[in-house]
């Protein structure tokens, strides 16, 4: 099976490295020294990686030829693609392979159907599931265990636990509501008529410590509060 493992960007120096952006948890298997890569397009490989190195948080790669900037610059947007056997499993158990995810359905961990995994988009920061709904519609899910805290593969099924929003918008309309009337106006009510309600003798204990609490911990409380192959 062919997957895609990374995608060519910008030449980096005069000596023909170019930057990838990563599409593979293995990295250091996929795209390490001797490896013989097929490309899309075609014509432009099959290409042997020479060298590679981290630099700046980025992978740098120099493959066998590629020699000067020109060279380099001329693989830019070049996908990188790697033979790899079906059957194969990641190392890691929760890391999962592109082809693994795809087709398998989506549930909220209540139950209710959301729809079925048709691609995952590999961002530089983040991945996302993206799940087409019954509908026609799609949804992207922030591929991180707060948001998808199950993948079952035996019984081909994500659970996701969904923010406010993300599936339904209305849900993050009354959210942002509810934000605002308790950032506000219970957060007057409780700095206000508390402090004249214990306007006597305890005016000054009641109005530093209780609007302090209230004003300050409740609202910030109330206020604030897993490329084209994951191989």
């Amino acid at each position: 099976m062919q997957l895609v493992v990374a995608r060519i960007g910008r030449a980096h120096g005069i000596k023909g490295e170019v930057t990838v952006e990563v599409r593979t948890d293995e990295p250091e298997l996929r795209l390490g020294p001797g490896a013989v890569l097929t490309t899309e397009p075609a014509s432009a490989g099959p290409l042997t990686i020479e060298t590679g190195r981290v630099h700046s948080g980025r992978l740098l790669l120099r493959f066998e030829g590629v020699r000067d900037r020109s060279a380099a610059e001329a693989l830019r947007n070049i996908l990188l693609i790697a033979e790899v056997d079906p059957e194969e499993l990641p190392e890691d158990p929760e890391e999962f392979y592109d082809h693994q995810l795809i087709d398998i359905d989506v549930v909220t961990v209540d139950g209710t159907e959301v729809g079925r995994i048709s691609e995952i988009s590999h961002l530089p920061y983040q991945d996302l599931l993206i799940v087409k709904r019954p509908d026609g519609g799609e949804v992207m899910v922030p591929f991180v265990s707060e948001f998808v805290p199950e993948i079952d593969l035996e019984a081909q099924r994500a659970v996701i636990d969904p923010p406010p929003g993300l599936l339904d918008e209305a849900e993050a309309e009354i959210a942002g509501s509810r934000k605002d009337e308790t950032a506000g106006g219970r957060t007057g009510e409780a700095a206000g008529g508390r402090k004249d309600e214990t306007a006597g003798g305890r005016t000054g204990e009641a109005a530093d410590s209780r609007t302090g609490e209230t004003d300050g911990s409740r609202k910030g409380d109330t206020a604030s509060g897993r490329e084209d192959e994951s191989s």
